[in-house]
């Protein structure tokens, strides 16, 4: 009887092992208050097309505990869909390193583009978070290199990222390895463009529709008044083509009349 074969014992590595990082909590968490937006009409866009008037809806829900705080935000597109990556956007605050993180990594990635949807989010995280904790630092974090491959889109993205604090810098020459530096949160700006986007309160809400139903009752009103005045031109159409026929019949009989009187003199 032979011995089973035995497995190499896995040789040791002379890197040091580092601790995994323990999971952030509030993974399941979902935006909690909501808020109406309306994107203001725009001149049409060469990269994003027409940009009509649009309302959308912003979400955002935050939790607190002595290791992190959470501010998470979306925005939801009536009667249309949205990957998961798309539209969503997590601040992550550690307390123990005094440190911010913004999460997805990816980026933010928003639909509708070029709408002001971008500003509006991160001026709402930087006003969070610089009600507490200005003296804390924003990590820097790597940008993606496919936002680089289209030059417009890159200087569209730095000005962005520019405009609210973030400085960006590149470790190469043709501008595809770029990252924001950390800055404390103090330093970052807040604004966003708000002839482009505007918050609409409930009751702004409540008057925009009640000013719609009117302007709708009054547009029926209008077509069913023209729609009186077509039946009634129809009518008198109608009485002036038979009064038509009838003379013209006449005017017949009576050419035919003249013609018998004249035959049968």
């Amino acid at each position: 009887m032979t011995d089973a074969p035995t497995q190499d014992a896995p040789e040791a590595s002379d890197e040091p092992q580092l601790p995994e990082a323990a999971p952030l909590p509030w993974a399941e968490v979902t935006t909690e208050h909501f808020q109406m937006l309306r994107l203001s009409p725009l001149p049409t866009d060469r990269n994003s097309g027409m940009r009509p008037l649009r309302f959308v809806q912003f979400g955002y829900a935050e939790r607190h505990n002595k290791e992190h705080s959470l501010l998470r935000m979306d925005v939801r597109l009536p009667g249309q869909k949205v990957r998961k990556e798309q539209n969503h956007l997590d601040i992550w605050v550690d307390h123990e390193n005094k440190s911010l993180k913004v999460a997805p990594d990816s980026g933010l990635q928003l639909e509708p583009l070029n709408r002001g949807l971008g500003r509006f989010m991160l001026a709402q995280a930087v006003q969070w978070a610089q009600r507490k904790w200005s003296h804390y630092q924003v990590e820097g974090m790597a940008l993606q290199s496919k936002d680089a491959l289209n030059e417009d889109n890159r200087l569209r993205r730095d000005r962005f990222l520019n405009s609210h604090g973030l400085e960006v810098e590149y470790a190469d020459a043709q501008h595809m390895k770029g990252r924001y530096v950390e800055v404390p949160v103090g330093q970052l700006k807040g604004g966003w463009n708000t002839d482009k986007v505007q918050r609409m309160e409930i009751l702004d809400a409540a008057g925009m529709l009640q000013q719609a139903e009117q302007n709708l009752q009054d547009k029926e009103t209008q077509l069913r008044e023209r729609d009186e005045r077509v039946a009634k031109f129809k009518r008198e159409d109608s009485g002036l083509r038979f009064t038509i026929t009838c003379l013209v019949a006449f005017a017949v009989f009576q050419a035919g009349l003249l013609i018998w009187i004249a035959t049968h003199r």
